[in-house]
């Protein structure tokens, strides 16, 4: 997987644009999409940890988090 978020979805963009050209023989086109769902999910893994870090839940509300 890539170090960071930003590429990860440089190369889910690039992998996207490729599935949309409609180009790629059947094979490949599975590997790519397989790639792409492994890729979306690393983004969202890391959007929920950052999620996680910025905002509490409190009385069944998700508010800022702010340091005490």
């Amino acid at each position: 997987m890539p170090d960071t978020y930003e590429l990860a979805l440089a190369e889910l963009e690039q992998l996207v644009s490729g599935l949309d050209a409609g180009q790629l023989p059947l094979d490949q086109l599975l590997a790519q999409y397989q790639r792409g769902a492994q890729l979306l999910q690393f983004c969202r893994d890391r959007l929920k940890i950052v999620e996680n870090q910025i905002k509490v839940l409190e009385d069944g509300e998700l508010k800022s988090w702010t340091p005490n």
